[in-house]
């Protein structure tokens, strides 16, 4: 099994698995959509509290993304292609979108969390948020303050030591959530979703009228 499979397959097992109970009745469709159709036993326990440092130096935390929707990622700078591939993703569904409903767009903050603190600086985060979206939220933090966001966030990450080099990667989770302006996980996209996917994901689910100040 490829790292990439592996790392789709534990992430959509932790969705199913989150917050002990719950149960997600949600099918991923062709692309990588997750429906809305169906039940659940309960809410999706992913996202809370976090406190992190994003790339201009600012203290940043959950409360910073309240009252207005958040399209959420995790992964590291130093990613050969998973993540470079997500973000870019991201971003080209937000362009997307813009293009036919500039309002739906605007209201969604796309975000980027480091799960590699060691490496991934504020001035390293500020670099590479260049190269994507002009309004991407690029977060770090001490190992400490990254853990406890990917454990609100369900996301599985462990660094992977290459034999006879002091470098090393990071396997982890490849999803983007999309949260709600309340902080509620709303859906989510996967590595397989196309930036066409993303885009119309958002525009089924982003409501400019519950943004804050619209």
């Amino acid at each position: 099994m490829s790292t990439k499979t592996r790392v789709i397959l534990i992430a959509v097992l932790g969705l199913v698995l989150a917050g002990g109970g719950f149960t997600l009745w949600r099918a991923v469709q062709p692309g990588g959509i997750v429906s809305q159709q169906g039940e659940s036993t309960g809410k999706a326990l992913i996202g809370g509290a976090f406190t992190l440092t994003d790339q201009s130096g600012a203290r940043r935390s959950e409360a910073d993304l309240m009252g207005r929707y958040s399209l959420i990622y995790f992964g590291y700078t130093y990613c050969p292609d998973v993540c470079p591939t997500s973000l870019s993703t991201m971003t080209q569904g937000l362009d997307i979108l813009a293009e036919s409903d500039a309002a739906k767009a605007a209201a969604v903050q796309p975000v980027f969390i480091t799960i590699d603190p060691e490496r991934d600086s504020v001035e390293v985060m500020a670099g590479y948020a260049e190269h994507f979206h002009p309004r991407l939220l690029a977060l770090t933090g001490t190992v400490e303050e990254v853990a406890g966001a990917a454990k609100a966030y369900r996301i599985y990450y462990q660094k992977v030591e290459e034999q006879g080099s002091s470098d090393y990667l990071m396997d982890h989770s490849s999803i983007l959530y999309l949260m709600g302006p309340d902080g509620s996980y709303l859906t989510h996209f996967t590595h397989a979703s196309t930036a066409e996917d993303v885009a119309k994901g958002l525009a089924e689910q982003v409501d400019p009228a519950l943004v804050a100040g619209s």
